[in-house]
């Protein structure tokens, strides 16, 4: 099966192979894929890290062979820890941003890393073991404010559960894509009083679907992507917004992922 790396900062993954489709998710860079079917401009992926499918614009697609894959694969990942940091292609190319979360797979001590045929430069700060709830919490913080985007998992646009894919990937944890796939994960809490700050929150709409979450602070507050990722009140409710004047979120279930 082919296999690709993105070596752009951020690739639209669509539902379908068009332009005009919707943006179900974004591939960020260091992210590694399978490729599962090709057309003239678009490839189908499946991401290795959570096994989410999309269509790429084939112009924004970078291969890789079998070696290069199986070292890729064998390679300790580093983790972008600021907002926007630069790098550049070790060969003189020029400097281009990568966003909070992005992958470098080997960073060396001279601040070099390979994808696949390519080594690149960063100089930016890094994490590479997990974190502590605390230190979960104030990566969580680093997202207030940045854009609401449907599909988005980086500062410059975002979703709720892009969102906390990403702050529990800085945390050293993987969780999947959609709300609904977080939410079968961890231990069930009856009550918001058993939670901890770094708990999942997640919520259902009319149907019972569950088509939100978000991370549960102290006090009784939740860090959630809802036009922008703001800093609500949570109750046995759901949430409420002061601004509004009432509760824009109804409570599901809490869920302890993190033991």
């Amino acid at each position: 099966m082919v296999k690709g790396i993105s070596k752009l900062s951020a690739i639209p993954m669509r539902s379908d192979p068009s332009d005009a489709s919707e943006m179900v998710n974004q591939l960020i860079f260091g992210e590694t894929y399978d490729v599962l079917e090709q057309r003239k401009k678009w490839i189908r992926i499946r991401l290795h890290h959570d096994r989410y499918e999309g269509w790429i614009d084939r112009k924004q697609a970078s291969f890789m062979d079998d070696a290069q894959a199986e070292a890729q694969k064998k390679t300790p990942i580093f983790i972008a820890s600021d907002l926007i940091e630069l790098v550049s292609r070790k060969d003189g190319g020029s400097f281009f941003p990568i966003f909070l979360g992005s992958y470098l797979p080997g960073l060396d001590a001279e601040h070099n890393f390979t994808l696949a045929d390519e080594v690149f430069h960063y100089n930016g700060p890094t994490l590479s073991k997990k974190q502590s709830r605390e230190q979960l919490i104030e990566t969580a913080f680093l997202y207030l404010n940045a854009p609401y985007l449907w599909g988005g998992r980086t500062p410059a646009g975002i979703d709720c559960s892009g969102f906390t894919q990403m702050v529990y990937r800085l945390a050293g944890h993987s969780i999947p894509r959609d709300a609904w796939q977080q939410a079968e994960l961890g231990e069930t809490l009856s009550f918001i009083e058993e939670s901890e700050p770094g708990d999942l929150a997640f919520f259902d709409n009319n149907e019972g679907r569950i088509v939100h979450v978000g991370i549960i602070l102290q006090d009784n507050y939740i860090l959630h992507a809802s036009g922008k990722v703001r800093l609500d009140r949570l109750d046995q409710s759901g949430i409420f917004n002061a601004e509004e004047r009432g509760h824009t979120h109804k409570l599901r279930v809490i869920k302890k992922i993190i033991k």
